[in-house]
């Protein structure tokens, strides 16, 4: 009995083994297709080809035919997204006695032309290999790639690139846009006999070595008769242009291309574009930037790369013998964002031009809204078809051309003066109708200062108050203030005003600083920083910004350089109205009074006022050193633009008074 029952029990489990294992070895062609199409969303091609592709297929189709061609169409397309997908059938479905099977797929990917998407059928055949198991393998043609690809077919693709976006000032004047350029070259033979003179005199119109352009005229292309060019000058130069085609063997040829309408005035502020460099290309390689691609070298053109660049537009298409064209996808180019600043180009240069290429920098901001008027930047160079040996050239000037002075940071000197009675008035330190009773032209507060003494530009004989003391430009008044009021009261009223934060405007610019340790406890240091000396370092922006109290019933408000941003307050009631009206009446006598240190200014019809102020640069009290000028001023009645300029070692010119002179004539030829 037990016998049987053992006996019994292997019959009923041999079967089930039997079964097992044939169940096992059954390959179903959707987990084959499963698998293969795994791969094919991971662009393995060449896995795809040596162990999914039948007999017939590679003997069709060479592997360079298949893999290689995939990864090459993908490549050139920008394949990205890829996605292939297949409905597998009911799992009872049985293939044991099938020798092929077909299944629906459905493709779709991303290219640079757009999408492109087809449905088809794939077939899978079952083949035995020498030495190995029965299976399935794909019966692959050409039309996997595309549904429309068949064997002889090339696959094309022509790319349009999309135009940058442009930069417009305030009113819709161009700062950077594309338009008609004009190249400058030269014909060879039109300068027969004059060879020599003619290329010296393009080399110092156009700031290029002699040796380039000869360089240029003896490529291998060149003809006697064939136009070489050299640079693209802006068209709106008429005196250089005249100049140029004055000179023998010079021709111009229009060209389509990015222009700078402002030239060097507006250089520093809107930049240019130029090739992509190598470490260019490596920061931004990910965002679709290739090899000879040009892109935002500085200023706005770089701040706004990503909004300014065109989107390029793309036809992806099928040729077939015959020379018919099916098209898979196409997108239409697409120009990249204009921007609109609240720079006014006529301002920007108006000031530009009254700097006379002295180095120096000038702000101006409209004192309610906060928009920004003018970024100046002197000494500059023209944007317009720069070339590389022009910017080498201008890498050796003394006068430093390349260095962005709007962004640097400057001690403001006396010009800081209405900001220390700002804070002297909110703290109540300053009773504006009190007079100090100063005698004397220099003051020290006793014997901890040593032999240090701050000293005033003049001695009125006659105690100061508020207004004389601006009037006069008196330091000391401002140091026994500052002094009186303490340096932790000091350093709250600067951060209150801006200082030690991030300066927060859409241009980067410098945050300004107290001192080289943030705070003001040494005393003499507290009383120079009173009078814009000291450590105090601040950008020409953040000067001008600190004046709009004075115009804004004591709001400070937030400089913006975007049209479309919104007018914000950086601080309400730094000063009442009442003590804005104070400060402003006293800087209008700084210009209009005889003994006011801007009376340069004063002028019929133009009623400025403003404070001036000169930083000296020594290390030392007592020696000579640089001076750099600096004036604020605005129109009184008006008070819809406060100008700041600063020019540096103007020690020789009049210091301040030459600076004053610049601003006026700025506002004499605006007004």
């Amino acid at each position: 009995m037990k016998k049987v029952t053992i006996g019994f029990l292997l019959l009923l489990i041999i079967p089930i083994v039997l079964t097992a294992c044939k169940e096992e070895k059954e390959v179903r062609p959707d987990d084959r297709l499963t698998e293969y199409i795994e791969l094919w969303n991971e662009q393995n091609f060449e896995e795809m080809y040596e162990e999914y592709l039948s007999t017939s297929s590679k003997e069709t189709y060479p592997k360079e035919e298949m893999a290689d061609r995939y990864v090459k169409i993908y490549s050139d397309l920008n394949i990205e997204n890829l996605q292939v997908t297949f409905e597998k059938p009911d799992e009872e479905t049985s293939y044991e006695e099938a020798k092929e099977a077909t299944f629906p797929i459905h493709v779709e990917m991303d290219s640079l032309a757009g999408p492109i998407t087809f449905d088809h059928e794939i077939t899978l055949v079952k083949e035995k290999l020498e030495e190995e198991e029965e299976n399935w393998f794909v019966n692959w043609d050409t039309t996997y790639i595309f549904k429309q690809l068949k064997d002889g077919d090339s696959v094309g693709m022509d790319v349009t690139e999309g135009p940058r976006g442009e930069i417009f000032d305030r009113n819709g004047n161009g700062l950077a846009i594309n338009d008609k350029v004009t190249m400058i070259g030269i014909v060879p033979q039109s300068m027969e006999g004059n060879e020599e003179e003619s290329i010296e005199k393009v080399s110092e119109l156009l700031h290029l070595d002699v040796e380039f352009i000869e360089n240029q005229l003896n490529q291998d292309w060149v003809q006697p008769d064939l136009f070489v060019p050299l640079r693209t000058i802006n068209p709106n130069n008429k005196e250089l242009f005249d100049e140029l085609m004055e000179i023998p063997g010079v021709w111009p040829k229009d060209q389509f291309g990015r222009v700078y309408p402002l030239g060097e005035a507006a250089t520093h502020l809107v930049g240019y574009i130029g090739e992509i460099t190598a470490e260019q290309l490596e920061e931004y390689g990910d965002k679709g930037y290739e090899t000879h691609d040009v892109i935002g070298q500085r200023g706005l053109e770089q701040l706004f790369e990503e909004e300014l660049r065109g989107k390029p537009g793309a036809e992806v298409y099928i040729t077939n013998e015959n020379g018919d064209k099916v098209t898979l996808a196409s997108q239409n180019a697409q120009k990249g964002k204009d921007i609109h600043v609240t720079i006014d180009a006529d301002i920007q240069q108006t000031i530009f031009e009254n700097m006379n290429g002295k180095k120096g920098t000038a702000a101006a901001v409209h004192p309610t809204t906060g928009e920004t008027l003018a970024l100046v930047s002197s000494p500059s160079f023209d944007p317009n078809g720069l070339t590389s040996d022009y910017y080498a050239k201008l890498l050796e000037d003394e006068a430093n051309p390349i260095l962005n002075r709007f962004t640097s940071l400057y001690a403001p000197g006396s010009t800081f003066k209405p900001i220390t009675a700002s804070i002297g008035l909110a703290n109540g330190i300053i009773d504006p109708n009190a007079p100090r009773d100063i005698k004397g032209e220099t003051w020290s507060n006793g014997d901890a200062w040593g032999n240090y003494e701050v000293r005033r530009v003049t001695d009125p004989g006659h105690p100061v108050d508020l207004e004389d003391a601006l009037v006069y430009s008196d330091n000391i008044y401002f140091a026994q203030t500052a002094v009186e009021m303490g340096g932790e009261a000091m350093v709250e009223g600067l951060e209150a005003f801006g200082f030690n934060q991030d300066f927060p405007f859409t241009y980067p610019i410098s945050a300004s600083t107290i001192s080289n340790s943030g705070d003001l406890s040494d005393e003499i240091l507290l009383a120079d920083t009173a009078y814009g000396q000291g450590e105090l370092q601040l950008s020409v922006l953040h000067l001008a910004t600190m004046y709009t109290p004075i115009l804004n019933n004591g709001d400070l408000v937030k400089p913006k350089l975007l049209k479309d941003d919104e007018t914000e307050l950086w601080k309400e009631q730094m000063i009442t109205p009442e003590q804005a009206d104070i400060l402003n009446t006293a800087l209008r006598n700084v210009v209009a009074s005889p003994n006011g240190t801007a009376r340069g200014a004063n002028m019929d019809g133009v009623p400025l006022a403003g404070k001036t102020g000169t930083a000296e640069l020594k290390m030392e009290q007592g020696e000579q050193g640089k001076e750099n000028g600096v004036f604020v001023a605005y129109q009184a009645d008006k008070k819809d633009m406060v100008i700041a300029m600063l020019l540096e070692e103007v020690e020789e010119d009049g210091s301040s008074a030459y600076v004053v002179e610049r601003v006026s004539n700025i506002f004499k030829e605006l007004y």
